[in-house]
């Protein structure tokens, strides 16, 4: 740690006693300026200031800094990088590293780049974020619907990821805004079920719908209950239909692994035609990446209001469950790594509780000497 005078001319220090450069052997006058030089655990700062009292300040400043870890040295510079830079160096990572990189570009894009996407990261404050998340929650969607919980807390996901791989990756080291913020809390457990005229409205409208893959595609997530992303992914190949399975690549829920599904599922595969590798092919027979337009407009013909997608995977859980069959059955067909995922259904079991609470009142009832007592596991 030093200070130096500064040759304004040939760019070199010289000590604080010198008349003139030791290089150039220019003069140093009463306008003469200081080099401020700070180096703690690798890192280096430097500074130029008009004179002795402002360097010796600057110096203090920068220790005290370099002290609480504050001070932002990367290889972009003296200044923080933008949200964008940041943004540039992340999409190719999670191409490769996340499988919903495409949600994430759409969020990005939507909503943390026009607040954010030009600033530095050490110019976004936490009032800043709360902003954020005041807007969205009065906000509405395309939809005209307020976003959901869940919407806001994936943009501030996003962000700290953005901001832990920065500091991971030597783009920034300075502090992250969202650790003084809260993140919403969600309820995880709404379980999405077709009442019986809602689902014969719709079955009856794929049988008429004029575009017959875009039909297929939905009578196979309700016979399977698999997720869109893992229906894009389908290919002939992964399809056995003499022994009635199908093999999923890289599920959700973990490693590749093949499944049972129904003959009512396979007969909905036999009245496509095989044009492409993919099952469910997109354009010029590549996979596909979306069905939200497809899906919103067999919703509305069938008169299903405001029903997801993914609400046909509750409802496929929710009709074997309530048919009686064993949660971890459930649980391999829907491939959830953890039962605890499965658990939602679990009400939807037949008469379970009802009879435990009828039991549970014999069982609390003193028995007379010699009478048998009633076990609940019985």
């Amino acid at each position: 740690m030093a200070i130096h005078i500064y040759c304004g001319k040939c760019y070199t220090s010289n000590g604080l006693e010198a008349k003139a450069c030791s290089k150039c052997g220019a003069a140093f006058g009463r306008d003469k300026r200081y080099r401020v030089c700070v180096s703690a655990k690798g890192r280096r700062v430097t500074r130029v200031v008009d004179n002795l009292t402002i360097a010796r300040e600057t110096e203090a400043a920068i220790k005290g800094d370099m002290v609480r870890g504050e001070f932002d040295i990367n290889r972009y510079g003296k200044k923080a990088p933008t949200l964008n830079q940041v943004w540039a160096k992340y999409l190719p990572w999670a191409k490769e590293h996340k499988k919903s990189w495409v949600d994430d570009l759409r969020y990005y894009r939507k909503h943390l780049e026009p607040r954010f996407g030009d600033k530095a990261l050490d110019a976004i404050t936490p009032l800043d974020i709360e902003k954020m998340k005041l807007d969205l929650k009065k906000g509405l969607n395309k939809r005209g619907k307020p976003y959901a919980p869940a919407t806001i807390k994936h943009q501030l996901v996003i962000l700290r990821r953005l901001y832990n791989l920065a500091r991971r990756w030597g783009m920034y080291s300075g502090k992250s805004p969202l650790e003084s913020v809260s993140m919403p809390r969600i309820d995880n457990q709404k379980t999405e079920l077709l009442k019986d005229e809602e689902l014969a409205r719709l079955l009856d409208t794929l049988e008429k719908w004029p575009f017959k893959e875009s039909a297929a595609f939905v009578k196979f997530a309700l016979f399977t209950g698999l997720r869109r992303g893992e229906m894009f992914k389908l290919t002939w190949d992964d399809v056995d239909f003499e022994r009635g399975l199908i093999r999923l690549r890289d599920p959700k829920g973990g490693k590749t692994e093949n499944i049972p599904v129904s003959k009512e599922a396979l007969d909905v595969l036999r009245t496509l035609d095989a044009v492409s590798p993919f099952v469910f092919p997109g354009k010029n027979g590549k996979q596909r990446t979306d069905f939200n337009g497809p899906w919103q407009r067999i919703r509305r013909a069938a008169g299903l209001p405001d029903f997801r997608f993914h609400g046909l995977r509750h409802h496929f859980a929710s009709a074997l469950v309530s048919a009686g069959y064993d949660l971890l059955v459930v649980q391999k067909l829907l491939t959830h790594k953890d039962v605890k995922t499965t658990q939602r259904y679990a009400h939807l079991a037949p008469g379970t509780l009802k009879e435990a609470a009828a039991r549970s009142g014999e069982l609390l009832t003193p028995k007379a000497a010699g009478e048998k007592v009633i076990n609940l596991a019985d």
